[in-house]
């Protein structure tokens, strides 16, 4: 296969020993007869779903929320007894044979303004510790956002939704297989972004065995599901404790992941804006603070922010109620002692630059305690911002520029983080459109016929 340029992006010091462990998923579906209602039946994920949007899918018995954010003191047990009540009653099966899911979402991208596809494919990961590079990570994680996700999946034993990985391919070389199995797709329909979501799925073992040996040489980058990674890790730690294995293939070793090729023009980052409440501060009292680090300019109309920090390098917008600034890193930050050894990584992203510079010196938040700040939230929309602000629910935001893909591989690389919620990769994958199982009963199959 021709290499490119970037062959070795994630790679920090060329191609790891370990290799990314694939199987085909013999995955839970909703019944045939639910095919007309199945917009009604997938849920956004567990951490971007809104309250209003809760109260709506909760009032629906067999929506995936029930097991994909389940609800409670005892959200666990109760999705556990949820799941083996559709089991009973048919609500959902279990597909015969393994197979490879292709995932196609269809949606309008506002850069190009027409209609881009991003294409990929679910299947399971063998989990891998993070020290083996195979699977990598460009964000911290909450102990208990991770306790949370791995309670529910000890008790349910099942995966609502796939983790969202990136794999390099720059030649596509795995397309040809998908676009052929789209021909005759399980799902077609429109989500609650708007976006078309069509499913389909591949059991030419012939096929898959393709797919499995071409992803050996790859690492996986997780996009989206971070704590889910992480829970699925604990409890295969905490499972491979209690009991010995349970052969050459251990279900509770797997992750189901969404896999999406990095090379893909329809992958999207949108950037996450930072809004607060509660600092007690004014307008010129920030500005002073943050007068040694920025350039500020204001500006009359703040709907222009957005358009004016993309084209400006380490330039921010600073927006409150009845005025907004354009904010530009001074040079010389690079002065400053603490920072000349910052990694190359960090020194020229702006998201970073703006959590130490804006957020820690002008606003008095400290790094490490940014994460778990309760006056700091986030925010894809700008247009949110500003009416939020209007009505008094914020004191100030800070819009963000865009974050690109590479950007991101390059802290990867570095082996350093990106601050919280530093991307937003759209479109969100879906809960509901299928379910992977590692109850050992359920993931029972000569899974050697795909390996050799």
């Amino acid at each position: 296969m021709r290499q490119s340029a970037q062959s070795n992006l994630f790679h920090p010091g060329g191609k790891t020993e370990n290799m990314a462990e694939l199987l085909p998923l013999k995955a839970w579906r909703y019944h045939e007869k639910f095919l007309g209602q199945m917009d009604s039946l997938i849920s956004p994920l567990f951490d971007v779903v809104t309250d209003r949007q809760r109260r709506k899918l909760y009032a629906n018995p067999i929506n995936s929320i029930h097991l994909s954010l389940p609800k409670g003191p005892q959200a666990g047990l109760g999705a556990r007894k949820t799941l083996d009540e559709w089991k009973k009653k048919g609500v959902i099966v279990q597909d015969h044979v393994p197979g490879i899911y292709v995932y196609y979402q269809y949606f309008k991208s506002t850069d190009r303004n027409k209609q881009v596809c991003r294409k990929g494919f679910i299947a399971h990961l063998k989990l891998e510790e993070w020290e083996n590079q195979v699977v990598l990570r460009h964000e911290n994680t909450n102990p208990y956002g991770v306790a949370e996700r791995e309670e529910i999946l000890e008790k349910t034993q099942i995966q609502a939704s796939p983790t969202f990985g990136l794999y390099e391919d720059p030649d596509f070389v795995l397309e040809p297989f998908f676009d052929e199995a789209m021909a005759d797709p399980i799902y077609d329909l429109e989500d609650y972004q708007g976006v078309r979501e069509v499913l389909a799925v591949i059991h030419d073992a012939k096929i898959i065995k393709k797919v499995i040996r071409f992803m050996k040489d790859k690492q996986i980058l997780i996009a989206d599901g971070h704590h889910r990674y992480s829970a699925a890790l604990d409890y295969s730690h905490k499972r491979g404790k209690e009991a010995p294995a349970l052969g050459k293939i251990n279900s509770y070793d797997y992750h189901e992941m969404y896999f999406c090729n990095s090379a893909s023009e329809a992958l999207k980052i949108y950037p996450n804006h930072r809004v607060f409440s509660g600092l007690g501060v004014d307008a010129n009292e920030v500005l002073n603070k943050v007068s040694p680090f920025f350039d500020s300019k204001e500006v009359e109309d703040q709907e222009d922010l957005e358009d004016i920090i993309n084209n400006k390098r380490h330039a921010f917008g600073l927006v409150f109620k009845n005025r907004a600034f354009i904010l530009s890193l001074k040079p010389s930050w690079q002065e400053i002692g603490h920072l000349k050894n910052l990694s190359p990584s960090l020194k020229n992203l702006d998201v970073y630059l703006m959590h130490h510079f804006l957020i820690q010196e002008g606003l008095g938040i400290p790094l490490e305690l940014q994460s778990k700040s309760e006056v700091i939230k986030y925010e894809r929309h700008s247009s949110k911002c500003f009416l939020a602000l209007l009505r008094g629910e914020l004191e100030l935001a800070v819009v963000m520029p865009g974050i690109s893909v590479g950007e991101v591989f390059e802290v990867c690389r570095s082996g350093e983080m990106l601050p919280q919620k530093s991307t937003y990769f759209y479109p969100k994958v879906v809960s509901g459109l299928l379910f992977g199982s590692i109850d050992p009963d359920d993931f029972e199959f000569p899974y050697e016929v795909f390996l050799c």
